[in-house]
This record gives structure tokens, sequence and C-alpha cells, in this order.
């Protein structure tokens, strides 16, 4: 019989998939499916960065590149970051990725271990807590609370950590609630870990260009003081609609740089050239597709908050960034996960119950509205339509 090591056994799932795989089953039965589950821009990835990944095929980019990625797409992150947040980093410290998750899968190993403390949010973003269990680490979750606008309280926060705490990771624009950190928070949290020598921070920025009503995203890159312990994880998948090319990148302090290196060419040896490419391009090329795309989400932003407001037993705060809202489901009289089944099932939409995020997620539905305007309209007629048949019969 064969026998793999514990940590197999503890690894968790993001559960996005297994509803997009039956979502996909019930469509291919003839169902007519709507779905608000998949964390995706429902956008094309722009033709220019589609024409550059074409270019680098027809040039002759088809072999390995440095592990840590080819050296203009190093240095136009650097250039981004700089536009973007005001900080000058140096191109030797970023790394090139396949994905968002890898860096946290990257981070995660390094300081997790039997014995040791993470902090992530809750709820949050299920592959955190599956990677610290699949260390061997202790999960311990910050709660994400409604009453803050689903932004961390840097007071909470710091309450957690003691003398095992080795990571503490953070998320603003933050999957699956919408919120955003204000700055009085992010300043908090920075001094307060300055008691704190022993920690890491990962900040998970990946939703760091999609924010509205004029809230700034404050990146915890901005604090001097705190740079030489931050891992900073962004990249194209969201803001430029590119999550099946598989890119991203992570900025490294200079202690734990090479052993990210090491671990690139250990796991994945490199990005495949044609998409780093194409990767280039969006950073470099018009952003006009950017602005559209994100003037589009905040319409249907206001859509969604409005519509599932209208629903009776049903509230939802107005997120601040990301393209996702947390309505609260409390007084429908249903737990998260059945209602998100049942609605999937008999009303054909599909939304991800709350505890797929996390203890705390009971009691809420993420609803993504990377969906077009009239589906999104179709879904919260159908999910209204729903509740009041159902009013009667509270399903537990």
């Amino acid at each position: 019989m064969l026998t793999t090591i514990s940590g197999f056994d503890r690894i968790g799932e993001e559960n996005a998939f297994a509803v997009l795989a039956r979502a996909n089953e019930l469509g291919a039965q003839g169902r007519d499916i709507i779905n608000l589950g998949i964390g995706q821009p429902d956008f094309e990835t722009p033709d220019h960065i589609v024409e550059a990944a074409i270019k680098a095929l027809k040039d002759g980019h088809h072999g390995y590149t440095a592990a840590t990625g080819i050296a203009p797409l190093r240095e136009a992150v650097a250039v981004d970051i700089v536009k973007r947040t005001g900080v000058e980093i140096s191109p030797e410290r970023v790394v090139i990725v396949p994905g968002g998750k890898v860096t946290m899968f990257a981070a995660i190993l390094m300081f997790g271990e039997s014995g040791a403390e993470i902090l992530y949010p809750d709820p949050g973003f299920p592959i955190y807590r599956s990677m610290i269990e699949f260390t061997g680490a202790t999960p311990v979750p910050v709660p994400i609370r409604e009453e803050n606008g689903f932004a961390f309280s840097a007071d909470e926060l710091l309450g957690l950590i003691s003398d095992r705490t080795r990571l503490v990771i953070v998320n603003s624009p933050a999957n699956p609630c919408g919120g955003v950190t204000p700055k009085a928070e992010v300043d908090k949290l920075v001094a307060g870990l300055e008691r704190y020598p022993h920690v890491a921070v990962l900040s998970d920025e990946i939703y760091g260009q999609m924010t509205y009503d004029g809230e700034a995203h404050v990146s915890i890159l901005s604090y001097p003081q705190i740079r030489d312990r931050l891992i900073l994880l962004d990249g194209w998948s969201k803001i430029y609609a590119m999550t099946g090319w598989r890119l991203g990148y992570s900025l490294w302090p200079d202690a734990l740089f090479d052993k990210m290196c090491k671990l690139a060419v250990n796991a994945w040896s490199c990005v495949n050239a044609p998409t780093q490419y194409a990767g280039l391009a969006a950073l470099t090329g018009p952003q006009d597709a950017v602005g559209e795309m994100v003037a589009e989400f905040d319409a249907r932003r206001k859509l969604v908050v409005d519509g599932l407001n209208a629903i009776p037993g049903v509230s939802c705060l107005m997120p601040k960034g990301a393209f996702y809202a947390f309505p609260n489901i409390r007084e429908t009289g249903w737990q998260a996960k059945p209602l998100a089944s049942a609605l999937l099932e008999e009303a054909g939409v599909a939304l991800i119950g709350g505890p797929d995020f996390g203890i705390l997620g009971e009691g809420y539905m993420r609803v993504s509205y990377a969906n077009s305007r009239e589906n999104i309209a179709r879904a919260l007629k159908r999910m209204e339509t729903f509740l009041a048949r159902g009013a009667v019969a509270k399903r537990e």
C-alpha cells in the first residue's frame, strides 16, 4: 500500500474551482447557469498583450529563461512599482513566477514548520490556511469583520502575535470580502510590528489597482522600516485579465532572495518565455483597457450591492476594492454552503459559501461581479425568487 507524508493529508482546496466544475457540468447538460462564483475577469486579455506573446514565439523565444525571469520584465516591474507607489526598488529583488499562488507557497514554506505560527486573514483566500497546515505550522486566523468594513484591525492582528509567530499574511484589497484597509490601520500595523523583528510579512496586493470611490490602495512597500522582512505578492492575472496565462511576480528582501531563487530552480525552472514577453507588453503598453475594465467593475459593483440589499433577509456592504461583494445572509435562515448549493442546483446561480474562506465566513456568501450586467441582474432576480419561495422552509 502506498503511503505519503502526513502533510499531504492536510492540504485543502479552493472550492471555487469545484463550483466552477459543477457549473460547467450543469451547463453541458443544457442548464442556463450564471456564474458569479469564480474569481477571474470576464474580459479578454488586451490584443497588444496577446500579439506580444505570438511575436515572442515567432521570434524564437522557445527556451529556458533565467529562473528569476527575463531582465526586461523585471526592470519593467520595478518601473511600474515606482509609478504606482513612489518606491524605488532594484529589479534584482524581483522574481517572476507562474501565478500568485506560487509566492504564497514559497513564503509559507520558508516560515512554516511544526511549532511555528502563521497569521492569516479569515475570511481570506483559502490557500493561505491550506499551505500553512501543509507545512505543519499552526494557522492563526486574523478576524476580518463586517463592522470594520472588512478591513483588518491592526490592534487585533498585533494582539495575536506570539514568540512563535514567524509570518503575518495581509491582503488588501481583499478576497473574498472586497475590503480595503485604510492608511491609519496600515500605519498602526507597521508601527506595531517594530516590536516584533522576528516576524516577516507577506503582503498580497494582487488587487491593488482595483479600488473604488477614491479609496487609495496603501502598499506596505511604502514603509521603509519593514522592507527588510517584507514579501510583496502581485501580478498580471486580475488587472490585465490574464488568469490563464499564469504570470505573477514577487519582491523579496535581501535575506530571502537567494532562498527563493533556489526554490524556483528546484520547482518550476522558469516561467515560459512567451508569457513573460506578454507581461512586458502589458506593463509598457497602453493602459486604456485597464481603466475601462475597472470602470465597468465599478458599475457592476453598484448594481450587485443595490440588488442584494433589495432581497429580504440579505444585507451587503459596498466593497471598496477587488471584484467581490460579501453579503450577509443570516436573516434568510439559511447556512451559507447549503444556500450556495441550492442556488446552483435549483436556481442556476453559482456563488461561493462564506465558510469556504474560513470559519468566520459563515453567514456570508461571496458574489463575484466578474460577469456582465445583464447576467448579474438575472442572477439577482433568481436569488430573490428562490429565497422568497423557500422563506418558509428555513433549512440548515
